[in-house]
Protein backbone atom coordinates (compact mmCIF):
# COMPACT_ATOMS: atom_id res chain seq x y z
CA UNK A 1 0.00 0.00 0.00
CA UNK A 2 0.76 3.68 -0.78
CA UNK A 3 2.12 5.80 2.14
CA UNK A 4 0.65 9.14 0.48
CA UNK A 5 1.33 11.04 4.26
CA UNK A 6 4.87 9.97 3.69
CA UNK A 7 5.40 10.84 0.21
CA UNK A 8 3.70 14.13 1.15
CA UNK A 9 5.75 15.00 3.79
CA UNK A 10 9.35 14.12 1.50
CA UNK A 11 7.75 16.12 -1.09
CA UNK A 12 6.46 19.37 0.92
CA UNK A 13 9.73 19.34 3.37
CA UNK A 14 12.68 17.94 0.97
CA UNK A 15 13.23 15.15 3.61
CA UNK A 16 13.83 12.60 0.51
CA UNK A 17 16.87 14.89 -1.02
CA UNK A 18 20.46 14.33 1.22
CA UNK A 19 22.19 17.35 1.34
CA UNK A 20 25.68 16.86 -1.19
CA UNK A 21 28.94 16.50 0.08
CA UNK A 22 29.91 20.08 -1.34
CA UNK A 23 27.04 21.67 1.18
CA UNK A 24 28.28 20.03 3.86
CA UNK A 25 32.01 21.39 3.50
CA UNK A 26 30.27 24.65 2.40
CA UNK A 27 28.52 24.59 6.48
CA UNK A 28 31.97 23.52 7.67
CA UNK A 29 33.97 26.39 5.70
CA UNK A 30 31.18 29.18 7.29
CA UNK A 31 31.13 27.77 10.57
CA UNK A 32 35.34 27.91 10.64
CA UNK A 33 34.82 31.59 9.15
CA UNK A 34 32.66 32.83 11.91
CA UNK A 35 34.71 31.60 14.37
CA UNK A 36 36.97 34.22 16.21
CA UNK A 37 40.35 32.64 17.62
CA UNK A 38 41.22 34.38 21.23
CA UNK A 39 45.34 33.51 20.38
CA UNK A 40 47.58 32.89 17.79
CA UNK A 41 48.18 29.20 18.52
CA UNK A 42 43.97 28.91 17.37
CA UNK A 43 44.27 31.15 15.03
CA UNK A 44 46.36 28.88 13.36
CA UNK A 45 44.60 26.00 13.79
CA UNK A 46 41.42 27.10 12.01
CA UNK A 47 44.15 28.08 9.44
CA UNK A 48 45.17 24.92 9.03
CA UNK A 49 41.51 23.31 9.01
CA UNK A 50 40.59 25.95 6.55
CA UNK A 51 43.70 24.55 4.23
CA UNK A 52 42.55 20.82 5.01
CA UNK A 53 38.77 21.97 3.81
CA UNK A 54 39.79 23.32 0.62
CA UNK A 55 41.96 20.03 0.36
CA UNK A 56 38.98 17.96 0.81
CA UNK A 57 36.49 19.62 -1.36
CA UNK A 58 39.10 19.42 -4.36
CA UNK A 59 38.88 15.63 -3.88
CA UNK A 60 35.73 15.65 -3.58
CA UNK A 61 35.30 17.09 -7.10
CA UNK A 62 38.15 14.93 -8.42
CA UNK A 63 35.52 11.85 -7.15
CA UNK A 64 32.81 13.17 -8.53
CA UNK A 65 33.72 13.56 -11.64
CA UNK A 66 35.65 10.15 -11.89
CA UNK A 67 32.13 9.14 -10.52
CA UNK A 68 30.32 10.82 -13.93
CA UNK A 69 32.89 8.99 -16.11
CA UNK A 70 32.52 5.36 -14.62
CA UNK A 71 28.92 6.16 -14.85
CA UNK A 72 29.09 7.13 -18.63
CA UNK A 73 30.81 4.04 -19.11
CA UNK A 74 28.68 2.03 -17.57
CA UNK A 75 25.70 3.32 -19.69
CA UNK A 76 27.65 2.77 -22.83
CA UNK A 77 28.37 -1.14 -21.82
CA UNK A 78 24.55 -1.40 -20.59
CA UNK A 79 24.28 -0.18 -24.22
CA UNK A 80 26.49 -2.63 -26.10
CA UNK A 81 25.30 -5.17 -24.26
CA UNK A 82 21.71 -4.97 -24.96
CA UNK A 83 22.34 -4.38 -29.02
Amino acid sequence: MVDLNRMTREFLLGESVKPSMESYVQSVLETLNAIMPGSQRDKRRVEVAKSNLREVRRQCRKMQEQIRVLEEQVNILEENKES
